[in-house]
């Protein structure tokens, strides 16, 4: 099938979105490797908005496709799993040695085992809720927790108390643990003016104090999901729990031989 040119900027738009994404998770990780902390965390904030975009882009062109579903997981890879991992080692873990090397890839594989489990259970897990925290909602705890230092720099003596957090975040990606996507939230529908002025409100917030903003916010996502899952967690007991095709296929057979 031969596509007119501009349905081939159709399908061009939401991949340049998520190279721009993999290109602020590189730049990233250069800036790191030179101390450039605070732009470090920035940029990788930009691969967020790119991030948050492209999906976006391919549903309204109408172009969503496997391709581009697997560079973006490629891309989400680099830019909020070895970046936010080469951030995390180079500000806070490198003292420690072999064992800060450990702990931050245990956040980079912890990511990619996400990615992975995402994209194999894509069609299994409702949309209203994430298994487990996003890749790029773990980075932004990362860049929050960066950026919080860089403004209170009396917080860097706690560098073991930095370990901890990364494990922490990394362990949350693998759970089961329901975070709440919105997109289908009664809440939020039925308030759209609240919910709109509420957006620029936190826009604006994070503007002014990013060093602040960034780490709180998501620690108000995260520590709030956490406390309404085990407030709920009868609710969500079973959200999460399917039988592999695998082996309802084996079960099947093993009856027919009895």
């Amino acid at each position: 099938m031969i596509l007119s040119t501009p349905r081939r900027v159709a399908f061009f738009l939401p991949n340049t979105f998520t190279a721009l994404n993999m290109a602020c998770g590189f730049a990233s990780i250069i800036m790191s490797w030179k101390g450039d902390y605070y732009n470090a965390s920035m940029i990788l904030l930009l691969g967020a908005i790119f991030d948050s975009v492209d999906g976006r882009v391919a549903r309204i062109t109408g172009t969503q496709s496997a391709f581009g579903e697997q560079f973006d997981s490629l891309s989400d890879v680099i830019s909020f799993g070895a970046a936010p991992a080469f951030l995390a080692y180079n500000f806070f873990l490198a003292d420690f040695g072999r064992l800060g090397i450990v702990v931050a890839f245990i956040y980079l594989l912890c990511g990619a085992l996400r990615l992975a489990r995402f994209n194999a259970n894509i069609n299994k897990v409702s949309s209203d809720y994430f298994q487990g925290l996003p890749i790029p909602g773990a980075a932004l705890g990362i860049i929050g927790y960066v950026l919080i230092n860089l403004e209170f720099d009396s917080l860097t003596i706690a560098k073991p108390v930095a370990m901890l957090y990364v494990v922490f975040y990394a362990s949350l990606m693998v759970s089961n643990v329901p975070f709440n996507s919105f997109k289908k939230s009664e809440w939020v529908r039925k308030r759209k003016r609240k919910v709109l002025f509420l957006i620029f409100l936190i826009l604006a917030l994070v503007v002014s104090y990013e060093r602040i903003m960034v780490g709180l916010l998501t620690s108000i996502y995260v520590f709030g999901s956490l406390a309404y899952y085990i407030k709920n967690k009868s609710k969500f007991q079973d959200m999460f729990e399917w039988r592999n095709e695998n082996e309802d296929d084996d079960t099947h057979e093993e009856s027919d031989n009895i």
